[in-house]
């Protein structure tokens, strides 16, 4: 583990380059762990609130509330993976490959992980079509949106259903869970695990640690079948900032033309969560998966190069030693987003922050709060059914992710 014992391999090399180790710096072992370990102390705590306000302090749920709940649970699953992360970036380079630590992390702590980046991107696409949806039918305009002419009228009326929401998010798991794991698992079983020769400890004379190239980097399957995986991202990304700018149009058109004066500071404060929603998307998920493909396309290049044998092989760094160590940095940064979700419905639902402060005894000047938001939660569920005026007014005590 010490980084003075390492050299890098020289040009005139012919040995392949999955014999070389890598070489963790004080990034892996010291600032990963301590982050992975704030993240659990974190999110932990955050997710199981969040899950209690939403199950049994809000009377009335709406299909934001459905979202954001099931986004808890896989925050929740994803929080207890942590320290086992942390204990792989401390000491992977000491674990041998074929130990019980080891093979947790790659059969399910890896899935684990993987299955929370795209529920959480899938879900929040659907938050953004939720919003989406009740904002354009129930806010003032000028003129009509035009998703509001061109999209069957069915279409919004679904997404503000509290159990097509459920049912969105079942389909989300079943394919989260159906998409992610077949990978992990042949990445796991037959690339990472492979490298140790069918289960033994040494290769070309060296210790198979646990953090070595092939569980990184992967094979060329793997990394085929993560392109698609890259592309969907973006896709998803794409619909959520294009769903976001049309709304964001309609307030402006909505501003000039709002014949209700409340209707005034609800704009601006969609307009405020649409912002940070949207950032929080771009700062965790997007430098992941823009860096993913760059990833990829460099371990293609060096997976066929071979290298000279030295005079000690086993004391080479690999070349993408650093390149793995911003990977693992950038997946971090995903997975900090379970940490900071619970902030970020605290800061954007108003109901979720009055039950929370409620429920934490942070708000005991307002005793009758719980029955005014239960009633203004029941005035959000009848969006559909009220005047347009009223609805305006109410969509201020609705979720408004």
């Amino acid at each position: 583990m010490e980084n003075a014992s390492h050299t890098f391999p020289p040009d005139n090399a012919s040995f392949p380059s999955s014999v070389l180790s890598l070489c963790p710096t004080a990034a892996t072992l010291f600032f990963l762990p301590s982050v992975y370990a704030l993240l659990f102390l974190t999110a932990l705590p955050g997710n199981v609130l969040s899950l209690w306000v939403f199950w049994q302090h809000i009377s009335t749920i709406s299909p934001t509330h459905v979202y954001l709940s099931h986004l808890s649970v896989s925050n929740l699953m994803l929080s207890l993976t942590t320290p086992f992360l942390a204990a792989y970036y401390a000491w992977g380079s000491v674990w041998t490959l074929s130990g019980v630590l080891c093979q947790l992390v790659l059969h399910g702590i890896t899935p684990v992980l993987h299955i929370n980046i795209y529920i959480s991107l899938m879900i929040l696409s659907w938050v953004a079509l939720s919003r989406f949806a009740a904002l354009i039918r129930h806010t003032h305009a000028s003129r009509p949106s035009a998703c509001a002419t061109l999209l069957p009228h069915g279409f919004f009326t679904l997404l503000t259903r509290t159990s097509f929401a459920s049912r969105v998010c079942c389909t989300v798991w079943v394919v989260a869970v159906g998409g992610i794991v077949p990978v992990t698992v042949y990445y796991s079983v037959n690339e990472a695990a492979a490298t140790g020769g069918g289960g033994g400890a040494e290769k070309g004379g060296c210790v198979e640690v646990c953090y070595n190239p092939a569980v990184e980097i992967g094979g060329s399957l793997s990394a085929a079948l993560t392109v698609p995986v890259v592309i969907i991202f973006f896709v998803f990304y794409l619909l959520v900032l294009l769903s976001y700018v049309t709304v964001l149009r309609h307030i402006r058109r909505s501003r000039r033309s709002a014949h209700v004066p409340t209707s005034q500071s609800l704009l601006g404060r969609v307009l405020r969560n649409i912002v940070v929603i949207q950032v929080v998307l771009s700062l965790c998920l997007l430098p992941h998966h823009i860096f993913k493909p760059i990833f990829i396309s460099l371990a293609r290049d060096h997976r066929q190069r071979t290298y000279s044998p030295g005079s000690d092989i086993c004391a080479l760094c690999h070349p993408l030693s650093a390149f793995v160590e911003l990977k693992n940095c950038l997946l971090l940064l995903a997975a900090l987003r379970g940490s900071t979700d619970p902030l970020m419905y605290f800061l954007l639902d108003k109901t979720f922050r009055h039950q929370t402060l409620r429920l934490l005894r942070c708000n005991q000047s307002n005793p009758g709060g719980r029955g005014m938001s239960a009633g203004a939660n029941q005035k959000a569920g009848q969006l559909g059914d009220g005047n347009v005026a009223t609805a305006t007014v109410d969509l201020s005590h609705e979720s408004v992710l």
